[in-house]
C-alpha cells in the first residue's frame, strides 16, 4: 500500500480531494519529505505570513496543527490562532497539543463557519490539493470573506521535484494530487477570489508559496 492510500481517504482521482485520517503517520511522512527541515521551513512560513503580536490568525486545513502551533508564540497571549480541518482524527490530535492561544474546529475550507472579516491573517499549507477541484474556488473565496480588509493571505503548496524519477517516486508515495505543479493546481483561484497577489515563488524543499492581501475597503 502506498503512503498516499494509507494517509488519505479519497479515490485515485486527483480532482476528488480527501481527508487524512492518520495524524502520526502524516507527521512522519512530512518530516521525511522535507528532509528533516520541517521546523525550519514552517518557521519561515510563519514569518512570511506577516502575523504580528495580537493578530487573529486562521489556519485552513491545519492538519496536526504544526503551523498553527508555530504561529502561537508569534501572535502571543493577546493573539489567537484558530485551526480548521475536515478530519476529526487530525483535529483531536491538534487539540491535545494546543497551547492556550490555539483552538481547533472540524470544518471544511469551502464552508467556514466563521464570521466575516474576523481574522488578520489566513494561512493554508499543503491543503488546497485536498479540496475537491470543483470547490477550490469556493475555499479561496471563504478565506477572502473571513479576512478583514487589508488582511494577509499566505498559501503554501507542494511542488513536485524537477527530477522525473524522484517526482514519480513521490507520486507513488503520496497519491496523484501531489504530482501536479502548484501553478496548474491553483490557476487563477487567488486573484479570482478577490486577493491582490503580492508575490509568489519557491521554497525548499518542494514548496511553492503565494502571498496575497485583501484590498482595503473603499
Amino acid at each position: 500500500m502506498g503512503m498516499g492510500k494509507l494517509l488519505h481517504a479519497h479515490t485515485q482521482d486527483p480532482d476528488a480531494g480527501g481527508t487524512i485520517g492518520h495524524p502520526r503517520a502524516y507527521d512522519v511522512f512530512v518530516d521525511i519529505a522535507l528532509l528533516g527541515r520541517r521546523r525550519e521551513i514552517f518557521t519561515r512560513l510563519a514569518a512570511m505570513s506577516g502575523a504580528r503580536p495580537g493578530d487573529r490568525v486562521l489556519d485552513v486545513g491545519c492538519g496536526t496543527g504544526y503551523l498553527s502551533q508555530i504561529l502561537a508564540p508569534v501572535v502571543g497571549a493577546a493573539g489567537q490562532v484558530t485551526g480548521v480541518d475536515p478530519s476529526v482524527p487530525m483535529i483531536d490530535y491538534a487539540r491535545r497539543r494546543a497551547p492556550g492561544n490555539c483552538s481547533y474546529m472540524v470544518g471544511e475550507g469551502q464552508a467556514l463557519d466563521l464570521p466575516d472579516a474576523s481574522f488578520d491573517v489566513v494561512v493554508t499549507s499543503l491543503a488546497v490539493h485536498h479540496v475537491p477541484s470543483a470547490e477550490r474556488g469556493a475555499a479561496l473565496r471563504e478565506m477572502f470573506r473571513v479576512l478583514r480588509p487589508g488582511g494577509r493571505l499566505l498559501l503554501a503548496e507542494f511542488r513536485p521535484p524537477a527530477n522525473h524519477l524522484l517526482a514519480h517516486l513521490i507520486g507513488m508515495l503520496s497519491g496523484p494530487a501531489m504530482q501536479r505543479s502548484p501553478r496548474e493546481l491553483l490557476g487563477d483561484l487567488i486573484p479570482d477570489a478577490g486577493f491582490h497577489v503580492e508575490d509568489e515563488g519557491e521554497l525548499p524543499i518542494m514548496l511553492y508559496y503565494v502571498r496575497g492581501v485583501r484590498p482595503p475597503a473603499g
